[in-house]
């Protein structure tokens, strides 16, 4: 090796391994001229075993190891903030750089363990019923950042004993022993704006050599990419939730902006050429409940007409407040309503159970911190952009 060879050798910036697959660990490998089953080994060791340090690496040489410590590093953002509900939900805040933050949260429960995971450090598609949108957004993140949020959550939450682990996940499976046995793509971000990484995280979840999850246990939830949902029906398919949050496209354009773009009608027929591939044979249709905004009886019979042409469930979710938003959830009585109105029409319907309301970790409240680069928060206080909320048609509230 030529002295300018090795020079750039130890300079170059450490290769992260963390955002790596075994594939991509195997190539590595053999770009050095080591065995590809060295990937196998060291993605074991990282994802299945949450080792960092090479030097504990026990079953790789120590020659080996020694140059993994010279060129390489396993590593995920740094954690800000760690906040842990009355209900045991916990949340985490991950610096991201250039003073963004981005959250993460852990519902346990007693038949799964579940962790949402954030995909963009803040949101362009700006639903005003979401915290994250209001902050605009800054940069997508990249599949280190994305996969490092399960790594340490699993780390932390096996390490601070502060939940138990699971004993059976459900009746179709065997035992499973993993505290996180779920993870849903429901955090900041819309995913499908960020591809290439997210595809990327979801291979490292579902590599048996890494987290072994099954594709019927990682969710992506969408505003409705229809172009990436195609793409991801090829390319990935795991289980499929789309934000409709209105049953006709007058109401949508204002609560889910990017239906402007991508109209109900697409946004269906796009779910039904997904399902051909999907690991699930329904798709989850998710419906935010706003008080005199979207959920009038009149709602649920335009919701009940779009879900027979789609197989799907409904998930409605009561919405979380936030000082921005100006928006109100619908009283129990009329999500009851709602909800029976659908059940009637043979529609499958759950509601969404509030967790960690009381740490802003429920639906629609992850806010981090973001640098906004779109300028959004200002161009509110300047008036050039109207709120959102003033073209939603408004209705006498009743029980």
């Amino acid at each position: 090796m030529s002295h300018a060879q090795s020079v750039s050798i130890a300079t170059d910036p450490p290769i992260n391994l963390m955002g790596l697959d075994p594939v991509a660990l195997a190539a590595l490998m053999s770009e050095w001229g080591d065995k590809p089953f060295r990937g196998k080994q060291l993605s074991r060791w990282i994802h299945q075993r949450g080792v960092s340090n090479f030097q504990d690496m026990t079953d790789l040489a120590l020659a080996f190891r020694e140059r993994l410590t010279t060129r390489c590093e396993v590593a995920c953002s740094s954690v800000l903030a760690r906040h842990v509900s009355r209900d045991l939900t916990h949340k985490w805040l991950f610096d991201v750089g250039a003073g963004n933050a981005v959250e993460t949260v852990y519902i346990p429960e007693d038949d799964r363990g579940t962790l949402c995971v954030s995909s963009q450090a803040g949101c362009a598609v700006a639903c005003p019923f979401c915290s994250t949108g209001y902050q605009g957004f800054n940069r997508n993140l990249s599949v280190a950042e994305i996969i490092g949020q399960l790594w340490w959550a699993r780390h932390d939450l096996t390490q601070s004993g502060a939940v138990t682990r699971l004993s059976q996940v459900d009746s179709e499976s065997a035992p499973d022993q993993r505290i996180i046995s779920n993870v849903v793509f429901m955090g900041m971000g819309e995913p499908l704006l960020n591809y290439d990484a997210v595809l990327g995280s979801l291979r490292l979840m579902l590599d048996d050599l890494a987290y072994g999850l099954s594709r019927r246990r990682v969710t992506i939830s969408t505003s409705g990419v229809v172009p990436m949902m195609d793409r991801l029906g090829q390319d990935c398919p795991v289980a499929l939730a789309v934000s409709l949050h209105a049953p006709n496209d007058a109401l949508r354009d204002r609560l889910v902006p990017l239906n402007k773009k991508y109209p109900i009608a697409e946004l269906l027929a796009a779910c039904n050429r997904y399902l051909a591939h999907a690991p699930r044979d329904f798709i989850t249709f998710e419906y935010i409940m706003l008080d005199s905004v979207n959920d009038e009886l009149s709602h649920a019979r335009e919701l009940i007409d779009l879900a027979q042409q789609v197989p799907c469930k409904i998930n409605l979710i009561p919405f979380n407040p936030f000082a921005q938003s100006g928006l109100k959830r619908s009283s129990a009585n009329r999500v009851r309503a709602f909800s029976q109105c659908l059940q009637d029409a043979g529609i499958v319907t759950t509601v969404r159970k509030t967790r960690g309301d009381d740490i802003d970790a429920a639906c629609g409240q992850l806010a981090g911190d973001i640098q906004d680069r779109t300028r959004a928060k200002q161009r509110r206080e300047n008036g050039i952009i109207q709120s959102k909320l003033q073209d939603i048609p408004v209705v006498e509230s009743r029980q």
